[in-house]
């Protein structure tokens, strides 16, 4: 069972969000502040996610983030907080977190989102992405269908893992251009069109996933 550390100087909202969470599968320890929280953290447990306010007492959420972020550069964090300012989101990824959300806030969707950065630590640790008969490794650059290699190139890889990083979501031709040709190519957005089909051709046979088009907008894998 997923632990996961809620700190929050709102003994109500901490209260709400560890018994939702809880009710929700996971194991939530709630903590006022950044202090109880470093004792929760390395007085034994282990905790795989972080839900985090800015604004509190004594240490503020961006000096709690860069100080977890030091000893550890996996565990997601998630701040949730009523500051709605760009400097804030700004501070905030710049010291590490992994996803921000503004008060006040839907459970349901928190639930949702501690999801999404679970899954996202998991495939980041392990460098394997495992979706049906399709296993995609990292390390080796390597895609395997029913246990037949599907050779590919470096930028090919890169394009189909990231899509099936982030299953059902959508990228643009121009987030996938400035993210695999590193946003300097006189090579146009429709480049990426051409990859597409490529990798739609190579992966024909595989009923894994499948690659849909989003009109108007641009690609998404979808597991089957």
């Amino acid at each position: 069972m997923f632990q996961i550390l809620v700190v929050e100087d709102d003994r109500a909202l901490n209260r709400t969000v560890c018994a939702y969470l809880n009710s929700s599968g996971y194991t939530a320890t709630g903590c006022l502040n950044a202090n109880e929280a470093y004792d929760a953290m390395y007085g034994g447990q282990v905790f795989d996610c972080i839900v985090s306010d800015i604004m509190m007492p004594g240490v503020d959420g961006f000096s709690f983030a860069k100080t977890v972020r030091e000893r550890n550069q996996e565990i997601p964090i998630l701040f949730v907080t009523a500051r709605d300012d760009l400097s804030a989101k700004r501070l905030g990824f710049q010291a590490g977190i992994d996803d921000y959300m503004v008060k006040p806030i839907n459970l349901e969707e928190l639930v949702l989102r501690i999801e999404a950065l679970l899954r996202r630590a998991k495939i980041a640790a392990s460098k394997r992405l495992t979706i049906g008969s399709l296993t995609l490794d990292a390390e080796e650059r390597s895609a395997r269908c029913n246990g037949e290699e599907i050779p590919l190139t470096v930028r090919e890889f890169n394009l189909i893992y990231k899509l099936l990083s982030y299953p059902k979501k959508a990228f643009t031709r121009s987030q996938l251009m400035e993210e695999f040709w590193d946003g300097a190519s006189d090579t146009g957005p429709r480049t990426v069109d051409v990859y597409i089909t490529k990798l739609r051709d190579k992966f024909s046979a595989c009923d894994a996933f499948e690659i849909v088009t989003v009109h108007g907008l641009g690609y998404k894998a979808v597991p089957k």
